[in-house]
């Protein structure tokens, strides 16, 4: 996980445009709102034939009916045989997470580590979480690291799917996929809008408007905006974002919807540290910086457009069979300049620290086409289910890099370190550093057993062939790859709430990180294997499940970067996660809505030792809305993320002691609260405040390197809806 990555361009998958200035919050409060879906279900009478399936939108619950992330079929979080968890609008409206990463802290079993002020790996059972899906369709991160921060403004909700995601996904991690939900239009006029305020100056317009087209509604538009300009907790940092997103869906008859839209979201931060702040002297004792400390000059930010171009059509054959297809072509662009720093200061002098700086332009063209079919086959007295897909996604990436090697290497003392000082240098053309053709083609299938009333068994497959084809910085990219990777999964219900469950699935994943001596890394291999128990009460709006699990991993790349290489040099390590997991979400009595969860893990490696401990072991999620039956337009609530603690090791020895350094960070926790009431049906007030206690934290400890997180902080927002 070392820094820094060339600034290559990860897997952004926010997509966005428009041109409204309307919120999302007013969908949310009429109840009687039907989308295109829920329409297209009461002419045909069957289940939802899209990958969004029904909409968490219109209703005030925590939890939904059915998803499909797992394996496409319409089942519900106790039919499945997966850890799954889901964040709804009515959760992210409720507490005003705007971005992903604010979202995801939310989501039990899922840890997020900010390792620099704009690139994030996110965790699941001890491993990153590589792919994120729009609508069911994606292919992992590029490099494994998210740039630049996701607006979610234009979802609908977000699935978790925990495990591995090999039957759909061959090339993820067995860690998790994360699904993103898109808004749909509805068959009325409805339309909305927000302004935001609050700490550090933090100012926020967003807006959404859902129009129909023809009087009957057959035809249907949508578009959502969102407006973000905001300093931070950190010194001189500032972030402006631009999300936009629209949508035309039709109806070509009763049975079948097409639908095609365009997303856009430009992100463009400034005095943004590439790589951290270092965190000890040479004798291995902790360097005592201000929670503000930003040692960014100004001309150092990261840019990044993200340009998604999509259109699917959905069809009912009737007797259960529907199909979809699903088309999205993908731009990011980076135009950054960045100032990363390394070394470790002197307690005595303060020196050690030195500049690195460079300047990058990137480009992704990623093309993904997917299609998928569903249904039931009667095979001995009894209805089956059956689903079938393949995919094609193709993606190219070219980097330039400029380096000025006099500015590479100066000195930077520590009592000066913060000011943020350090010229722009003059930086040379760009040079093609990476220029590199990926592919994948994968065939999936699934049968699901119905063998009797209570138990339901899942067969399935994947076939995936990789390839890559270019060079970084001069060393070959090249793989092909082809692998065969089987699902299997059951579920048994023990009475008329109460399931047990397991599955097994697997990956794999051609890796192109080097070793010293430039030699590509071999394709990661894994599993994992769950079971468990799941219930569901009042019609599916409660949930709750209790599972344990193994996940393991090999060949995953470890890297730390070597100034003298002037590169990351990755080495690979296998390693192995258990634990147990509980979970619970949904409506727990009139008026309150929750969800929460609790991990408790072991990471260890071939020699079972402890591996990946930048990862915290044990992790809770708590989140709680009460709306008095006797007030119902209040809203009260509050949410709690704990982080046992973890720590990393360098590899370096004090130069005092001898003794082998290690960074660590003890366990801690943080309490956010809300407040809102609706003055009208059409218009409300609301008030957030984040790490109440305000509690001082590390972001995380990836490599040798961090910042603290933000501490308390007020949001306060109206709203208007029509």
């Amino acid at each position: 996980m070392g820094v820094p990555l060339s600034n290559r361009s990860k897997f952004v998958c926010t997509l966005l445009a428009s041109a409204a200035l309307f919120p999302s919050q007013a969908f949310a409060a009429d109840a009687e709102a039907t989308s295109s879906l829920d329409a297209f279900d009461d002419q045909t009478g069957t289940s939802p034939i899209v990958v969004t399936g029904v909409r968490s939108e219109g209703t005030d619950d925590y939890g939904v009916e059915e998803q499909s992330t797992a394996m496409r079929l319409p089942l519900s979080q106790r039919e499945t045989p997966q850890s799954v968890s889901v964040v709804t609008r009515q959760q992210i409206d409720d507490f005003q997470l705007n971005d992903v990463n604010a979202l995801l802290t939310t989501v039990p079993g899922v840890s997020v580590l900010a390792a620099e002020t704009d690139r994030v790996y996110y965790s699941a059972r001890g491993f990153d979480i590589q792919t994120f899906q729009i609508d069911g369709v994606g292919l992992p991160f590029a490099f494994g690291i998210q740039t630049g921060s996701l607006d979610t403004a234009i979802y609908d909700r977000i699935e978790v799917v925990r495990g591995a995601p090999g039957l759909l996904s061959s090339t993820g991690n067995p860690s998790a996929v994360i699904n993103f939900i898109r808004k749909r239009p509805s068959t009325d006029l409805q339309a909305a809008g927000s302004v935001q305020y609050g700490s550090f100056d933090n100012l926020r317009l967003d807006g959404d408007v859902s129009v129909p087209i023809t009087s009957d509604g057959s035809v249907r538009a949508r578009a959502v905006g969102a407006y973000l300009d905001t300093d931070s907790h950190l010194d001189r940092y500032s972030l402006k974002r631009w999300t936009g997103y629209g949508i035309v869906e039709a109806d070509l008859g009763p049975n079948t919807v097409v639908s095609a839209g365009y997303a856009h979201q430009d992100h463009q931060s400034r005095n943004a540290m590439w790589g951290a702040i270092p965190l000890y002297y040479t004798d291995g004792t902790r360097i005592d910086f201000d929670r503000s400390a930003n040692y960014a000059p100004d001309w150092s930010g990261w840019n990044v457009i993200d340009r998604q171009i999509f259109g699917d059509i959905a069809h009912d054959f009737g007797d259960g069979w529907t199909a979809r297809v699903t088309v999205l072509r993908r731009a990011v662009t980076e135009d950054d300049e960045l100032f990363y720093i390394y070394g470790n200061p002197d307690r005595a002098t303060g020196d050690g620290i030195f500049s690195y700086p460079g300047k990058f332009a990137g480009e992704t063209r990623n093309f993904t086409v997917e299609a998928y079919l569903t249904g039931k086959v009667g095979i001995g007295g009894r209805e089956h289910d059956i689903m079938i897909g393949a995919n094609r996604g193709a993606q190219s990436y070219k980097q330039f890099s400029s380096y000025d090697y006099s500015q590479v290497g100066v000195p930077l003392p520590l009592d000066t370190l913060f000011e943020g000082n350090f010229p722009r240098p003059d930086f040379p053309d760009f040079e093609l550093s990476l220029d590199q053709h990926t592919r994948r083609e994968t065939v999936y299938g699934l049968f699901r057993a119905n063998v009797s009333d209570a138990l339901k068994v899942m067969l399935g497959g994947n076939y995936t062939h990789a390839s890559s084809e270019g060079v970084s910085y001069g060393t070959p990219q090249d793989f092909d790859e082809s692998k065969f990777l089987p699902f299997v999964g059951a579920t048994l219900d023990l009475s008329s709430s109460i399931s047990a469950y397991a599955s097994y699935a697997t990956i794999f994943r051609p890796q192109v990180e080097l070793n010293a001596a430039n030699e590509i890394l071999p394709p990661i291999e894994g599993d994992n294997l769950e079971a468990g128990i799941k219930g569901e009460w009042n019609d599916g709006r409660l949930y709750a499940s209790a599972a344990v699990f193994q996940a393991r991993q090999n060949n995953t790349a470890f890297g730390m970067f070597d100034p003298a290489l002037g590169r990351t040099v990755y080495t690979p390590v296998d390693a192995e996660s258990t634990g147990v997991e509980f979970e619970f979400g949904g409506m727990i009595a009139p008026g309150l809505q929750a969800t929460g969860g609790f991990t408790v893990m072991r990471i260890r490696d071939e020699n079972d030792n402890p591996e990946r401990t930048f990862v915290p072991r044990n992790t809770g999620r708590l989140n709680l809305v009460y709306s008095p039956p006797s007030l119902d337009r209040l809203k009260l609530g509050v949410s709690a993320q704990y982080q046992s603690d973890f720590y990393f090791e360098p590899g370096g020895v004090s130069v005092t002691t001898g003794e082998p350094i290690r960074i660590e960070q003890g366990d801690y926790a943080l309490v956010d609260l809300m407040a809102s009431y609706d003055v009208t049906d059409a218009l409300g007030l609301s008030l957030n405040v984040r790490n109440v206690t305000n509690a001082k934290y590390l972001s995380s400890l990836t490599f040798d390197q961090s910042f603290y997180g933000a501490p308390r902080s007020v949001l306060a927002s109206v709203r208007l809806s029509y």
